[in-house]
């Protein structure tokens, strides 16, 4: 895509993202997202000028069940704090397919009234191969999108899943959406996930589904004692909103700010960040080890031939990693 226009440099990229250009800011997350040698290079000199420009936002991360209402929940609570006159930006990830490797990236469609917003910014992107309900440079476009002077970012995940609490190592605000009326409220969520969340909002609590939602509401506030919570000075809270009624979003944007004070108050937001960076430094450094071991030309040449072997049951896969570590560590 850069190939057929005037190919910016790192210095111009940052100059127009301070300057809150949309059309560069996503020209830069695709650079940053590109698996090319080139755009690497690029990425890490722009993010480098950035650097002090960022960390100035809410970090906000939004989990829940297939059908919970995350987007329509995104932009009812998008639409309400630009109104207040912040800027907020969504960056949404959609799965990728395991066969055809490719992602529908329609929430721009799902977030027609904020996308039409000026201090509003809707990324999507695909997860490609990363597990964890985010892809690989989520972190990067955070930054970037600070830089760019969004106050509220937030991280849309694609769903709820093991592997998807990655989310919570990148962002401030963990918000759980939940429905009501579907059986056990505890059953089909991990445990996990109740323990990390900053607070749990009961979506679609309209119409005939109040009550419903109200009792949901109850059922988790008796049931959150029997998780144990590491959010330092916050109480997880739980309430019940309706995207379709506007209801309970000004409670969700006011016990965000209550977090945020909290966790500024006992010096707790400070250290959050810096145990997420050193977190974020260990898994670039396994993702980048993982793929240097893949692209490495002996690796590449022996792989099919003792897949093939285990597969035959004439290798057992441990002697068959061994072989290919000791082919890799002899490069």
């Amino acid at each position: 895509m850069e190939s057929k226009r005037h190919r910016l440099e790192p210095g111009e990229m940052a100059e127009g993202i301070l300057a809150g250009d949309k059309v560069i800011l996503s020209r830069a997350i695709t650079m940053i997202e590109s698996t090319r040698a080139e755009d690497r290079v690029s990425s890490q000199e722009l993010l480098k000028i950035l650097l002090p420009k960022t960390g100035n936002s809410i970090r906000l991360g939004i989990t829940g069940v297939p059908g919970v209402g995350k987007s329509s929940f995104i932009e009812s609570f998008g639409l309400y704090v630009t109104a207040l006159g912040k800027k907020v930006a969504v960056l949404a990830v959609d799965p990728s397919s395991e066969k055809s490797k490719g992602s529908i990236l329609g929430d721009k469609t799902r977030m027609d009234a904020l996308s039409k917003i000026n201090s509003a910014y809707i990324r999507p992107s695909a997860t490609g191969s990363t597990l964890g309900g985010v892809t690989s440079t989520t972190r990067e476009s955070i930054l970037l999108c600070e830089a760019a002077g969004y106050d509220i970012i937030i991280i849309e995940t694609v769903g709820v899943g093991q592997s998807e609490v990655a989310v919570r190592g990148m962002v401030d605000f963990f918000l759980l959406l939940m429905l009501a009326g579907a059986g056990d409220e505890l059953q089909g969520i991990k445990k996990g996930i109740i323990e990390m969340a900053d607070m749990i909002a009961i979506t679609k609590a309209d119409g005939d589904n109040v009550e419903a939602a109200k009792r949901a509401m109850t059922e988790y506030q008796s049931a959150l004692h029997l998780f144990a919570s590491d959010n330092g000075p916050w109480q997880t809270q739980v309430t019940t909103c309706s995207a379709l009624d506007n209801n309970g979003i000004e409670e969700i944007w006011d016990s965000m700010n209550a977090f945020r004070t909290a966790m500024d108050k006992a010096s707790k937001l400070s250290e959050l960040r810096n145990q997420q960076n050193i977190g974020w430094l260990h898994e670039f450094i396994s993702r980048s080890i993982s793929q240097r071991f893949y692209n490495h030309t002996v690796v590449k040449s022996q792989l099919p031939e003792l897949e093939g072997q285990i597969l035959a049951g004439e290798l057992p896969v441990m002697e068959a990693a061994r072989k290919l570590l000791d082919s890799y560590e002899k490069k």
